[in-house]
């Protein structure tokens, strides 16, 4: 089963170190085009900042970017990028920005400043862990409809609409290799009569047990 992580939501933090402050931003984006706005939305934000370090992962495009935004070579960029490798996070692109606080922290210091700033910006934007899933639909009588919702929880999914006329029509995601024994749940349960079509593969909130 394909699954990957990423951060759910917009968020920041914030933290101070010998008068500088450090303000981390952490935003879930699809594209490297997302990315690059988002950086640049935060330099124009913090444009009398003395930095705006950032780095990005972007899982379809295949691609990792930092800066350092001329900090000292090592000391900003890898650290935030680093940050979001060890969560093992994807579409994800964080920022931190710096505003000098008259007091040098040398590299040692860089690196912890930055990498804190990042953490607290990922811990704030939270993170989500995603699956591929069947999205399918079902038609079905108004009594077997009664039995669909649990049936879809059982096998970790949702149902996500349905639509009431002379029958019911149903759709709803699942994990993607639970499709099959859905089925063979749903045909016991309606003696043969029913079986969920797959429409498309979307990922989705991965359903924690």
């Amino acid at each position: 089963m394909e699954t990957y992580k990423t951060v759910r939501e917009f968020a920041f933090d914030e933290l101070v170190e010998k008068r500088s402050r450090f303000i981390g931003y952490c935003k879930p984006v699809k594209t490297q085009d997302e990315a690059i706005a988002f950086i640049n939305e935060i330099k124009t934000k913090h444009w009398d900042a003395r930095h705006n370090v950032y780095a990005y992962v972007i899982k379809d495009e295949g691609v990792s970017r930092y800066s350092d935004d001329n900090e000292p070579q090592g000391t900003a960029g890898i650290p935030v990028l680093d940050a979001i490798r060890k969560r093992n996070i994807t579409d994800c692109v964080v920022v931190v920005t710096r505003y000098f606080g008259g007091v040098l922290l040398g590299a040692g210091g860089l690196v912890r400043a930055y990498s804190s700033a990042a953490k607290l910006a990922i811990d704030a934007a939270r993170e989500r862990e995603m699956e591929m899933c069947s999205v399918c639909s079902l038609r079905c009588s108004y009594t077997m409809y009664g039995k669909i919702p649990s049936l879809v929880a059982k096998y970790g999914g949702a149902v996500d609409d349905s639509d009431f006329a002379d029958e019911v029509s149903i759709t709803f995601h699942l994990p993607e290799d639970h499709l099959s024994s859905f089925n063979k749940s749903l045909s016991e349960e309606s003696s043969g009569k029913y079986a969920a079509e797959e429409i498309k593969k979307e990922f989705f909130d991965k359903v924690k047990n």
